[in-house]
């Protein structure tokens, strides 16, 4: 036999008759060290596991306390229902849970329930328990040193349990290796926390500790808003932002909050998914989070959510994963169209709004724009200079302009109550600026028609269809061979948005019609769609090629950048905004628009 590289020696007969021993049980020990391998990962892992047996104590406060990143000491008091001696005795040894009383796992109601967790991180660490029922007028301990249980004894305390996890994986050095830096895991064990006290508001949580910034979440009363407790987690800029969802279908019911559109990060990390209360990364749950923003998202970005799915047990199994972060739903079709027609229907029914963070984010750069080291700055030295007028005396020639000063203050007053005001000035033919009642609007021209052409073309899409135009001298567009393959097969969905084509010849494409909306050059049309059916080939979802190509139209079709529009134009595309879903971002996920508050303006002037 051939040396392998996999074999523990170079000689193979060595390594048969290692591999021939008789079959032996694993001692005690090593069973739990072993599944500790599943259960217990990291220190997050660990303390997970410790908060949701707490929180199904019934705890009213949980508070936890973290040194070295938990390596050297997960600390967690609650004040929950208790153990009596014989529990405590019975909590530390495998396969024991108070979470099953009949047995059924169709019906698990609790989010500990396997009856691992205490066991298999006392087999890694030194694991002292301290726990006194309400009713008992005394606690008991026990302590669990690397696998090694000792004796039950009682302890005076207060009514609830006390855990601590010390010197977790020292008996495991080469688990300690995998481990991050102390910050980088007390921030893991920070991100767990978090999630589970999103899931929890009628608990007060906090966490503490050395090399990291805690928190105390205090308890939401009944009643109170769904977003108190989002908001002491997530921040201001979350709950600013977010959009109620409310679903129920067949027995199942959908609630939460989701961001807008304009609100996206790189990756889906903040994507706070619950199931019965359970966190979980779900690729189900992901991927209808996915369909739905599709029409308002590049798929390189990701929306923020916190969103929370209820049902009767029976129709989940969340015992298919060691970490219990993923489910399998009964009907996983019907809990796919559920989430993505509630998101869809909340995008839908926020018309035109896009993120606050767009006026912050541009007063930051007007600040430093301000800042001392700029004074000697010369503003009419800058490419980004605005016009000037030649009714203020002092100034030089006047640069070109879409219309006169006064023909801006004939623009209707009252549309300025209007959600994106009234129109008072293009600049660079490029952003019109608009006048509320409570700021200034800033709006990029191009980026919002060519989200309102788009709804355009998806609406006549679904109904009649995009009507098309026939063109009296057909267009004659000469490309590559393999382009002009892709866009002859593509040639029946391209027909159906109002573009009809076909092969002339090698080398060159006959357009005959095209949508009646289309303006602007149909050869760099053509270019662009050819890289859209390449980058999306045939083996894509018909639906995602549908989308980018509308998009490639609207695009096409937009005002652009550069075109003066009269008064009465900007404010036709304004009130066209406010009455289109979706117009608060264009087809690539960037806003169209940015506001500025009055107190904004005054506080970046002094004024405040």
């Amino acid at each position: 036999m051939a040396n392998c590289w996999w074999l523990p020696q170079a000689d193979p007969s060595a390594w048969l008759e290692a591999m021939s021993g008789v079959v032996r049980r694993l001692d005690a020990i090593l069973i739990d060290r072993i599944a500790a391998g599943e259960v217990v990962e990291r220190p997050a892992s660990a303390l997970k596991e410790l908060v949701e047996n707490a929180i199904d104590a019934g705890a009213s406060r949980i508070d936890i306390v973290l040194e070295a990143g938990g390596k050297k000491l997960i600390r967690i008091v609650d004040d929950g229902v208790g153990m009596d001696a014989a529990d405590l005795g019975l909590a530390v040894e495998r396969h024991a849970t108070s979470k099953l009383p009949d047995g059924d796992l169709s019906t698990i109601r609790t989010l500990g329930f396997r009856g691992e967790a205490l066991p298999s991180i006392g087999s890694v660490a030194r694991l002292e328990i301290q726990s006194r029922p309400q009713d008992a007028a005394q606690g008991h301990r026990i302590c669990v040193d690397c696998g090694v249980k000792g004796g039950v004894a009682p302890i005076g305390m207060a009514y609830g349990t006390r855990i601590e996890v010390s010197d977790l994986f020292a008996t495991i050095p080469a688990r300690l290796k995998f481990l991050k830096s102390d910050r980088a895991e007390a921030q893991a064990g920070a991100e767990m926390v978090r999630r589970l006290a999103m899931a929890h508001p009628e608990i007060r949580f906090s966490l503490h500790g050395d090399g990291f910034t805690g928190f105390d979440y205090l308890a939401v009363p009944p009643g109170s808003n769904g977003l108190v407790r989002l908001g002491q987690v997530l921040g201001s800029d979350f709950t600013q932002n977010a959009l109620a969802i409310e679903a129920v279908r067949e027995g199942f019911h959908l609630s939460g909050f989701c961001g807008l559109p304009t609100m996206h990060r790189a990756n889906a990390q903040h994507q706070y998914l619950y199931v019965n209360g359970r966190p979980v990364r779900d690729k189900l749950l992901q991927g209808a989070v996915r369909a739905a923003y599709m029409d308002y998202l590049p798929a390189s970005r990701h929306p923020v959510m916190v969103l929370f799915l209820n049902c009767d047990p029976q129709f989940v199994d969340v015992n298919v994963h060691p970490a219990k972060t993923e489910v399998r739903f009964v009907d996983a079709g019907l809990v796919r169209g559920l989430m993505i027609g509630a998101l869809k229907n909340a995008l839908a029914g926020a018309m035109h709004r896009a993120t606050t963070t767009g006026g912050t984010a541009a007063l930051q750069v007007l600040s430093e724009r301000a800042r001392p080291s700029h004074i000697d700055w010369d503003w009419r030295a800058s490419p980004n200079a605005p016009f000037q007028s030649p009714t203020l005396s002092g100034m030089s020639e006047p640069m070109a302009r879409p219309f006169r000063m006064d023909e801006a203050a004939r623009a209707p007053t009252e549309a300025q109550d209007a959600p994106l005001g009234a129109a008072r000035a293009q600049v660079h033919n490029t952003y019109i600026l608009a006048q509320t009642a409570q700021g200034l609007v800033i709006v990029d021209q191009h980026a919002a028609h060519e989200r309102l052409v788009y709804e355009k073309l998806k609406r006549g899409r679904a109904s009649e269809g995009i009507a098309r135009q026939g063109l009296l001298i057909p267009h004659v567009i000469e490309l590559e061979p393999r382009d002009c393959a892709l866009l002859v097969e593509a040639g029946e969905l391209l027909a159906s948005f109002g573009l009809v084509l076909e092969g002339f010849g090698e080398g060159a494409i006959c357009v005959r019609e095209i949508p009646a909306l289309l303006k602007g050059d149909i050869g760099e049309l053509i270019r662009d769609l050819v890289d859209i059916l390449a980058e999306h080939g045939a083996a894509s979802p018909l639906e995602k090629r549908l989308d980018h190509v509308l998009a490639t139209l609207a695009c096409h079709h937009s005002v652009r950048a550069g075109r003066r529009l009269l008064p009465e134009e900007m404010n036709a595309l304004l009130r066209e905004m406010e009455a289109t879903p979706g117009s608060g971002q264009c087809n690539h996920g960037r806003p169209t628009y940015i506001e500025l508050k009055l107190s904004d303006l005054e506080k970046l002037f002094g004024r405040r």
